[in-house]
């Protein structure tokens, strides 16, 4: 039941709006990029712009200060945001490819388990920042 606990609470809430802010700078800061260079790289740059802000709204306002090297704590936090887009691209593969259609759902199966794939990483990265990445701060 704790794990439960984990989600409601205010400090879940911040991590939702830290990231929500984060994902909405990562589109824009796309659309600004593609101005000046090529899609694609507009995309990966729009990428670590968003996770440098998911970084400094998380350090800021979420979990505060800590007493870790803060390289240590980027090197964390990158590892775990490679590990939620590896399970995105999982669970996205896994639904859209076995589970949806073999129960029937094919129309919109790979809409629908992209969502879901977007999703569950939201509640295993909020545990692997707090547990992990920011596990000394004060907040």
């Amino acid at each position: 039941m704790k794990l439960l606990g984990d989600f409601l609470t205010p400090k879940f809430a911040q991590f939702l709006l830290a990231g929500g802010t984060a994902a909405l700078v990562n589109i824009l800061s796309r659309i600004l990029y593609s101005e000046v260079m090529p899609y694609a790289p507009a995309v990966v740059a729009a990428y670590v712009t968003g996770m440098a802000t998911a970084y400094v709204l998380n350090r800021l306002f979420v979990f505060g200060a800590g007493d870790r090297v803060m390289a240590g704590e980027i090197a964390t936090f990158v590892l775990v945001k490679v590990l939620a887009v590896a399970q995105t691209l999982a669970i996205s593969l896994l639904l859209a490819r076995w589970a949806l259609p073999t129960a029937g759902i094919v129309e919109g199966a790979e809409t629908l388990a992209h969502i879901v794939g977007v999703v569950v990483p939201v509640f295993t990265s909020y545990l692997g920042h707090k547990y992990w990445t920011f596990r000394n701060h004060r907040a």
